[in-house]
């Protein structure tokens, strides 16, 4: 299999993990790396499957770099991607993280029937997780007013959406001394929000004819989105809903003290869903689900 040919973003940020049958694209969120989804991306090649995380446009350098692009040109990274991934792999799964789980939605959206699942991790619909201002809530209503989108602008803060207090220390660390390919942006400007309500809206439009079966992870104590969000896709998507509340991870669960529940829930729901759908009653693209514990 040729995943050199599969266009992973720009940069050396991107990464394949894993050789099966079964494919899976992973999508980072927003002032995101793909480093936040390596170890979710590395249990599931360790299950078999083989795992596309690439980087998005704007992303693992610095703002500027990010407030050249806009929603549809993160999108278009993905979808590259996908394209590639799909013309490889008879199954394709899809998700992400905070905005990369919105992206997947339309991703489900764009290509109906062509996705044979969706993973949705901690998924950002709005800002109204125990740690974010009160303003946070209404950022919809800033970026409507003239110069709103200078009036928006978070900084991240402790916990950094981390429970575990040592991965904390590191990310923190991280991102203060500007390694954004591996701990992301501490800064979302206005015009990165701006973006993200854009796809948020086409998003929410579009949920009732996602039929696409879906896995919903999110933290009962998610400190930058809370459970609502988990919530109302439950209510509003189209397609059959599995959904799951952590309780003991901030708003990364994919890499938060929770992070190997996070695997063996999305492994499962994988072999569950291939073991549906395939064609071949002896393929074994997962390894059997006694083995996840």
């Amino acid at each position: 299999m040729n995943a050199a040919a599969i266009d992973m973003g720009e940069g050396d940020a991107g990464f394949v993990l894993g050789d099966g049958r079964v494919a899976v694209l992973l999508i980072h969120g927003l002032t995101g790396t793909p480093t936040e989804l390596r170890r979710v991306a590395q249990g599931l090649a360790d299950r078999g499957g083989t795992v596309y995380v690439p980087t998005l446009a704007g992303h693992c350098g610095n703002n500027d770099d990010l407030q050249r692009t806009v929603w549809t040109d993160w999108y278009e990274s993905a979808r590259r991607a996908f394209v590639g991934i799909r013309a490889r792999h008879e199954q394709v799964f899809v998700g992400g993280l905070s905005m990369g789980a919105v992206m997947s939605m339309h991703m489900a959206a764009e290509h109906p029937g062509q996705i044979a699942g969706l993973l949705l991790y901690s998924t950002t619909l709005r800002y109204d997780g125990w740690n974010m201002p009160f303003a946070a809530k209404f950022t919809n209503i800033f970026m409507a007013i003239p110069f709103g989108v200078h009036i928006c602008r978070f900084n991240e803060k402790p916990p950094y959406g981390i429970k575990n207090p040592r991965l904390r220390a590191i990310v923190e660390r991280q991102m203060k001394d500007g390694e954004s390919s591996n701990a992301g942006l501490l800064t979302m400007s206005g015009v990165s929000v701006r973006e993200l309500h854009r796809l948020i809206a086409v998003v929410k439009r579009r949920m009732p004819t996602i039929t696409t079966p879906t896995l919903v992870l999110h933290s009962s104590e998610d400190d930058i989105t809370s459970r609502w969000n988990a919530d109302y896709i439950e209510r509003r998507i189209g397609g059959p809903v599995v959904k799951v509340l952590l309780d003991n991870c901030y708003h990364m669960i994919t890499v938060d003290l929770q992070y190997r529940e996070v695997v063996a829930l999305s492994a499962s729901f994988i072999e569950t869903r291939t073991a549906a759908t395939r064609r071949e009653p002896h393929a074994a693209p997962f390894h059997e689900l006694q083995q996840l514990a």
